[in-house]
């Protein structure tokens, strides 16, 4: 070693071998435990002696080795560790800053809830390291580098030279002398803690508000009186608003306690107390068999799950921009929330400007007249002059290509195309056909004699990159090219030929979207040789097409930029005199020759003047990133062709001798234009200045593909005069505006010039929307071109072609600036005062959010400069936008480092959300991280852009972490709605009249009292009058899962069975009239049995629901509960449901000793009841009615003999049933219209009844359908669920069916019996299914009853068809009905309910009001019949609840009549259509459950409304839930998939609900199928949903609270 030098230069070869190392292990190669191991035993020797060398085997733990600063710089570089395009010191500072003002106040939101297993699957483990050559030269936004640290710690403190530098130019010495002392005094030592303190007090807060919260809802703290009669008038102000029609739900919504979470002292916060007047303990459903702890109003009082949701409200209380300004809307249209201009904010000042006029293109005598004549004259008179050397991987050079080999190689491919494809009469290409070359990035050899092939042989050259896979990312999009030019050849080399996927025959495979190709190849000893005597023509610069460069739009679409002749002369002629080329230069090529600077440069201008191109390929820059100085250095190199992301792994060789930079004159970068480069170059010239590199030799370029060379930088006359640059106001910026000076000295960009306009061009700078208008001079515009050398169109594109290639700008007063037209450049920027050329974005990139302009490269340099060595992996990170609610919206996609754990990735994800909200003033609508090495790819590595935005979309992403805040950003929802004032009934009244809109009532049609049973008024006494008269007269046929007849019973048996029961509950129980009976019986005929014996013997019976036998735990309970609400005294059984109370299963779940006694009915009787049972009174009790309701609530109800009699009398009128008919049923026997059918109409009526148990069709789907073909049945009644099941089992069965001879012509009518608003879709599908088996769409309809009727409509047989309307859903958000087409935009299509049955009245009336309302309003159905129920069954006084729902009154017009709430919300619309009698049919539409209804914004929305729309997003989502919870929507879905998938449900689910709802949702849940409930008639249990997820017991995939 060197004396007093404790560093020893490593030699190269070691430092290769370091490369290779780091190689190995980002490819996965080798572990970290062995690299570590080797990278010693490497660098081991060239380390200074430490103290602790000599305690390697000693007791303490030597710490591990530390290579020297260059050896850790070169390997950072090495791998990529910072993309430097978008670094900047002075950003980087900016972005510390912003963070620290956040630290004052943290983001409390709830981290996402994820499943173990899905953790475990995103572990460190499971990823595979990404690929290391994934990274571009450049071409994409985000390649393969990464922000690290600060420049200042790589060059040694050469940051201040930099800063120096910077100082002195214009308007940047007040920002950066500001921003370097206030940040560096104020925030050194916080930058280097903040990223830690910051992370781990948010997530201590957030871990402590949780616990707190749930400390502070689970205590039972007594208040003061005071504050107790504050919340309780804050509780009832709120339940007035929001929870009205909560009433007949037996304990009331959980109230908002977050109004007081905060503002009480700790002892005072507490959970909810009980409402005043509440009763004594009420038992409340739980979901499965939770025992919660719950206040008075049912609030979980230790949930995680509620705690996280209210962190969320509580940070949502918050809110970040001003409220929305509430108000009426009057009409239909729903206005969405239009930002109004600031008259403060900036706005362009300045003149308009004058355009920009280059230099006058010089006429040169030596100058060709064409690229084909320069190369023939080269090739002539210098064939030994170097025109191309190229280098392998290994740095060496692989071959040298002289003019005269490129020459005649070009004359052989051309001699070729023209001559030996196709025959003499039809050759295969003919002049002025298109011809793809497919060339790999390390062989430009091959690749520019292919071109100059092409151009010799007067066809046009269509350059695309090399597909590797069938499913490459934009493959489709280029075939679409290929297949628009007509191209039908391609031209490769033999070693990417033989590396083209194949076919196990050999063939190449054929790609997506491609076209059908004939592959060449075109190297020499695969070509023919043309004779002596041929010679290829050559033509003068002309405006045919030379080539067509292909372009990736925004939107992934691929576009052919067509090249005339003569537009590609003139650019070679421009780029000549603006870069001073001459003959025999050398130029040291990196970028890609195929396309863009590399090729405009490398293989056209080069040719043109006899130049020298040294091409290093990008994979040898990856390994030896200093390659290109050494060939610099070797080959004396005058010019150099590069992006930025080569400048900083060169940063680590500053020590490298043998550099010597003085023969380079120039030093082009090709992505100059972009602001984020200024940090590299700057960088760049600092470490390399001592190696003869000059100043002025960085010439940053402006460039795209439409306009070519926009403009470039010539080298200076004083190198010592540095170029000008500008520091702008981002804020400003967004605004279109230019200011140097800005109010927030965070929020700047840097932005360099390019240099001056091209020789023989004008520049300016139009308006980005609306007329090509000229910009003011202190405006930011697109740049626009007049000039022959730019592309002419893009390929077949002709309307494209005229609003880019055609443009013709205007003045402010609308003249035109010039004769000639425009083109666009794609890049935003302006022209200064001295006419240099400043661009600072692209439109590509630009988004625009609320109105301003934000570019997606100012997002990524933001978002890397937080923290990315720790979460972000490779810097690989995405930024683009997406429309949602008629705006865009920012999306940030990065891909995360394997080893970040979920919390830090969730915090990470916080600063960035801060800083961008900070730097931008926008918020980030969606960030996303993924695992690492899935991001699509363009060919040369970098990320696919489109791609990624259309796997986002289309829910392909498969993320590791999601985090929404549309909270934040969506600031134009409609305003909310806020209610009219009360008006009086007069005004009602006469705005009704005045509007010529009708009272919204109707009724059926009258009773008649032409019965033959009329004259009983109960139906045992029908029972034994059938005995008597028809004893032989089957009444119920039962099938089993085979279809056959399991028992039939007639009017006799049915009687004496009944009268068997009847004598068993007289000896065994000595029960007295009027007492109650539980029967627990499978649906069959033990329980119409039963029933009637019930009847017989002056008791009341209740049917309910067995347990299943294989969820006792859950089932159990609930029937506990009916035999407890209903005081039954005895239960009537099976003797093996009895066996299965008596087990120990039961014995766990409930307490089996307070079961009343339990008979079985197996073993009746023999000897019948002495004296049969006749009730005195028809108003007496018939039987109780026990529901789940869908809101989770048990309600029981009274039903009289009076009200049987009159529903089966109504049912039979409306469906013409008598003896001879036979009717269908499959329907669960237990409550509502199902039970009504199944035991009672056919006693009544007289017809028999084929009953077919629901859970038959578990093991035989076509039971259904089976008994009604084979049976001739011409009605049926049916449940939803049993619809569902035959749609989904039998989708696939039709034509077996069909062979199977079942034919459902004979159906007239097939009724949904349903309690909710009719499933449209669910019936046209069973409709459009079963339609080849002769079933006709207007026999399928839907009936509608409730808990306060059983039956209020019915479908008859001669009633008219079922109509379908289409309302408009954001008028029914109003409670307003509005009629629309079908097709419509937010249209909803509602079903027809059924016919009104005989003797029923309905009046819409307004739930709050109680006053009639008009038809085209939406209310509550109200209805008067005399088959109404008596009242509910409670254990608690009811009088109240019974006088509200079973006997209101209108509060003004017909006052008198008692009418029945049945709690959903409707509409009556008269028909076109007659009934029977020849009047115009009424037609009642239900659109959903009151208490299911959601007051969200001041509108009510429907839960399946947005279910439906959740449903339809994406393929995996089988089921969908929705409830609130705080004011905040909750929405669950149920994944059927991997759980991979599960985070990709997120974005989705947001944006729809957004899209067609206008609502936010809260809280997204993500679980396993068949966790949301669903009762037995198909009906979604809600609220029980949301007590489990409240309960933390649904075990969900994942929960995303959304900020």
């Amino acid at each position: 070693m060197a004396d007093g030098d404790p560093l020893v230069p490593i030699p190269m070869e070691v430092r290769a071998k370091l490369a290779e190392l780091e190689l190995e292990l980002s490819e996965g190669d080798i572990t970290q435990k062995g690299y570590e191991k080797k990278r010693f035993q490497l660098i081991g020797a060239f380390l200074p002696p430490g103290p602790a060398a000599d305690t390697a085997g000693g007791q303490e733990k030597r710490p591990p080795p530390t290579p020297s600063p260059a050896s850790r710089l070169h390997r950072r570089c090495l791998s990529g560790s910072r993309d430097e395009r978008y670094r900047s010191d002075i950003h980087s500072e900016a972005v510390q800053a912003a963070l620290a003002k956040h630290g004052e106040r943290k983001m409390a939101v709830p981290m996402p809830s994820k499943r173990r297993s899905l953790v475990v699957h995103n572990s460190m483990e499971a990823y595979t390291p990404p690929d290391t050559s994934s990274g571009s030269e450049g071409e994409e936004k985000a390649d393969d580098y990464e922000e690290g640290e600060g420049a200042e710690e790589e060059n040694g403190g050469g940051n201040a030279d930099v800063m120096g530098t910077s100082s002195s130019l214009e308007g940047g010495m007040t920002v950066e002398h500001w921003i370097s002392r206030a940040i560096h005094a104020g925030s050194s030592a916080t930058n280097t803690n903040s990223s830690t303190a910051s992370s781990s007090s948010s997530t201590s807060s957030g871990a402590v508000a949780c616990g707190r919260l749930a400390e502070v809802l689970a205590q039972h703290v007594h208040i003061s009186a005071h504050q107790h009669h504050l919340r309780l008038q804050q509780q009832k102000q709120r339940n007035q608003q929001h929870q009205q029609h909560h009433k007949t739900e037996i304990h009331s919504a959980p109230p908002d306690v977050t109004s007081y979470i905060n503002n009480a002292p700790t002892a005072d916060r507490i959970q909810a107390e009980k409402t005043a007047g509440s009763g004594g303990h009420r038992q409340t459903p739980k979901y499965g068999n939770a025992e919660l702890m719950e206040t008075g109003d049912g609030v979980p009082v230790s949930s995680r799950v509620s705690a996280k949701i209210q962190q969320l409200v509580n940070t949502l209380k918050r809110p970040k921009r001003p409220p929305l300004r509430e108000f009426f809307v009057d009409d239909f249209e729903e206005l969405l929330e239009v930002q109004q201009p600031d008259p403060n904010l900036p706005k362009a000042e300045g003149a308009q400007m004058v355009p920009a006029h280059g230099e006058d293109l010089g006429a040169v005598t030596s100058w060709p007249p064409c690229l084909e004549a320069a190369l023939q004259r080269w090739g002539t008179i210098s064939p030994k002059a170097p025109c191309l050397t190229t280098v392998d991987t290994n740095g060496k050079p692989l071959c040298q290509l002289t003019y005269g080999k490129l020459w005649s190689r070009s004359v052989k491919v051309a001699y070729n195309l023209s001559h030996k494809l196709g025959t003499k009469q039809e050759p295969l290409i003919r002049p002025g056909d298109r011809v793809a070359l497919v060339f790999p990035n390390n062989d430009p050899g091959s690749f520019i004699t292919a071109f100059y092939g092409c151009l010799l042989a007067d066809v046009v050259p269509v350059p695309i990159e090399v597909p590797l896979t069938r499913k490459d990312a934009g493959s489709q999009q280029i075939g679409f090219l290929l297949g628009s030019c007509g191209i039908t050849v391609a031209l490769t080399s033999d070693l990417c030929h033989k590396g083209l996927p194949k076919s196990p025959t050999g063939d190449i495979l054929h790609f997506k979207g491609w076209p059908k190709l004939l592959w060449i190849v075109a190297e020499s000893k695969h070509l023919s040789k043309p004779p002596r005597d041929w010679f290829p023509h050559i033509r003068d610069a002309g405006h045919d097409t030379a080539y067509i460069e292909y372009k990736t739009c925004k939107d992934g679409g691929v576009l052919g930029v067509t090249v005339t002749r003569a537009a590609m002369l003139t650019h070679c002629q421009a780029l000549t005199q603006a870069c001073s080329y001459t003959e025999a230069e050398t130029m040291v090529n990196v970028l890609d020759f195929k396309k863009d600077v590399g090729l405009w440069h490398a293989v056209l201008t080069s040719v043109m003047n006899m130049m020298h191109v040294v091409s290093i390929p990008y994979a040898l820059m990856k390994v030896n990133p200093l390659s290109w100085i050494q060939k610099v250095c070797q080959f004396k190199g005058n010019t150099d062709c590069l992006r930025t992301p080569s400048f900083p792994a060169l940063v680590a060789h500053r020590d490298q001798r043998d550099v010597n930079l003085t023969s380079l004159r120039m030093l082009l970068v090709a992505d100059g234009a972009n602001p984020w480069s200024i940090s590299s170059c700057d960088a760049f010239l600092n470490v390399f200045h001592t190696k003869g590199l000059k100043s002025d030799v960085i010439c940053p370029c402006a460039s795209s593909p439409e306009a070519l060379t926009v403009a470039i930088r010539r080298p200076m006359e004083d190198p010592s005069r540095t170029p000008p640059r500008g520091i702008l106001s981002m804020h400003s910026l967004s605004h279109g505006v230019i200011r140097l000076d800005s109010d927030d000295k965070l929020a700047v960009l840097a932005v360099q010039d390019v240099g001056c306009v091209m020789p023989g061009a004008v520049m300016c700078a139009v308006k980005l929307d609306g007329v090509p208008q000229l910009c003011k001079t202190d405006e930011v515009g697109e740049l626009c071109v007049c000039t022959v050398a730019t592309g002419t169109s893009y390929y077949g594109l002709s309307g494209m072609t005229k609003n880019t290639f055609e443009v013709v700008p205007v003045t402010s007063a609308g003249a035109a600036i010039s004769d000639f037209p425009f083109t666009r450049t794609g890049l935003l920027g302006f022209v200064g005062t001295s006419g240099l050329v400043y661009v600072a974005g692209k439109t590509d990139g630009l988004m625009v959010v609320g109105g301003r302009h934000h570019n997606a490269d100012d997002i990524v340099a933001t978002a890397l400069a937080v923290e990315p060595m720790k979460f972000v992996y490779r810097g690989r990170i995405a930024v683009f936008s997406i429309e949602v609610l008629h705006d865009e919206r920012i999306v940030v996609v990065a891909e995360q480092r394997p080893d970040s754990t979920e919390e830090d990735s969730f915090q990470w994800m916080s600063r960035v959300l801060q800083a961008i909200d900070g730097i931008h003033q926008v918020g980030v609508y969606c960030l996303v991280l993924v695992a690492p090495n899935t991001l699509p790819k363009t060919p040369l590595g970098g990320i696919h852009l489109c791609e990624t935005k259309q796997l986002f979309l289309e829910g392909a992403l498969h993320p590791s972490n999601v985090l929404m805040c549309p909270h934040t950003c969506v600031t134009n929802l409609p305003k909310p709605r806020q209610k009219q004032p009360e008006i009086g009934p007069a005004s009602v009244m006469v705005g009704n009249l005045v509007s010529g809109k009708r009272i919204a009532q109707a009724s059926g049609r009258d009773l008649t009292q032409v019965e033959d049973n009329h004259q009983f008024l109960f139906l045992s006494e029908v029972l034994q009058w059938r005995a008597q008269s028809t004893p032989e007269h089957v009444l119920y046929t039962l099938l089993n899962a085979r279809g056959t007849t399991a028992s039939s019973v007639t009017c006799s048996q049915l009687h004496k069975k009944a009268e068997k029961v009847a004598a068993m509950l007289a000896e065994r129980s000595h029960l007295q009239d009027g007492d109650h009976v539980a029967l627990l019986y499978p649906p069959g005929m033990e329980l119409i049995v039963s029933f009637y014996g019930c009847l017989y013997a002056g008791c009341v019976p209740v049917t309910v629901r067995p347990p299943h036998p294989h969820n006792i735990a859950t089932t159990l309970p609930t029937v506990k509960m009916i035999v407890e609400v209903s005081r039954s005294v005895c239960v009537l059984t099976t003797q093996v449901i009895s066996k299965l109370l008596k087990s120990k299963e039961a014995s766990a779940a409930v307490d089996m000793r307070t079961w009343p006694p339990v008979l079985d009915t197996d073993d009746l009787p023999k000897k019948k009841a002495p004296l049969l049972y006749k009730p005195s009174n028809p108003d007496t009790l018939a039987y109780l009615d026990f529901s789940v309701s869908t809101t989770g609530m048990l309600a029981g109800v009274k039903m009289s003999h009076a009200a049987t009699s009159a529903l089966c009398r109504s049912i039979k009128l409306q469906c013409e049933l008598y003896p001879s008919r036979e009717v269908a049923i499959c329907l669960d026997p237990y409550c509502g219209l199902g039970f009504v059918l199944w035991c009672l109409c056919s006693v009544y009526s007289g017809h028999q009844s084929i009953l077919i148990p629901p859970c038959e069709l578990e093991s035989n789907a076509s039971l259904w359908l089976w008994a009604v073909s084979h049976h001739k049945v011409r009605d049926t009644f049916c449940s939803y669920s049993v619809m569902d099941v035959s749609t989904r089992g039998l989708a696939m069965q039709t034509d077996a069916l069909k062979s199977r001879g079942v034919d459902l012509s004979r159906v007239r009518t097939c009724v949904v019996v349903a309690e909710e608003r009719p499933r449209t879709s669910l019936t046209q599908s069973f409709s459009k299914l079963f339609k080849d088996l002769g079933l006709h769409s207007r026999a399928v309809s839907t009936a509608f009853g409730c808990r306060v009727n059983m039956a209020v409509c019915l479908q008859g047989t001669s009633s008219p068809d079922p109509t379908t309307v289409f309302v408009d859903m954001r008028a029914l958000r109003h409670d307003r009905v509005r009629l629309v087409e079908r097709g419509s935009p937010h249209s909803l299509p509602l079903m027809e309910s059924g016919k009104i049955l005989p003797g029923v009245r309905i009046i819409i009336a307004n739930p709050e009001t109680k006053g009639p309302m008009g038809e085209s309003h939406l209310g509550e159905i109200w209805v008067q019949s005399g088959h109404n129920s008596s009242g509910y069954v409670s254990v608690y006084g009811d009088e109240a609840l019974r006088s509200d729902h079973f006997a209101s009154r209108l509060s003004f017009g017909d006052t008198h009549t008692e009418w029945s709430r049945t709690g959903y919300l409707g509409f009556l619309r008269r028909t076109r259509l007659t009934d029977a009698n020849g009047e115009r049919h009424d037609a009642l539409y239900v659109v959903g459950a009151l208490e299911e209804a959601m007051e969200l914004r001041g509108m009510r929305y429907h839960p399946v409304d947005i279910e439906t729309s959740v449903v339809r997003t994406h393929k995996s989502i089988t089921q969908c839930a929705v409830f609130t919870w705080s004011n905040l929507l909750v929405a669950v879905v149920e994944l059927a998939a991997s759980e991979q998938e599960a985070l990709d449900l997120v974005p989705l689910v947001t944006n729809a609900v957004l899209e067609e709802h206008y609502l936010i949702v809260g809280v997204v849940v993500v679980a396993d199928v068949g966790v949301v409930p669903i009762n037995s008639r198909g009906e979604k249990q809600r609220m029980h949903l949301r007590d489990g997820f409240l309960a933390d017991q649904l075990d969900p995939v994942y929960v995303a609270y959304n900020m």
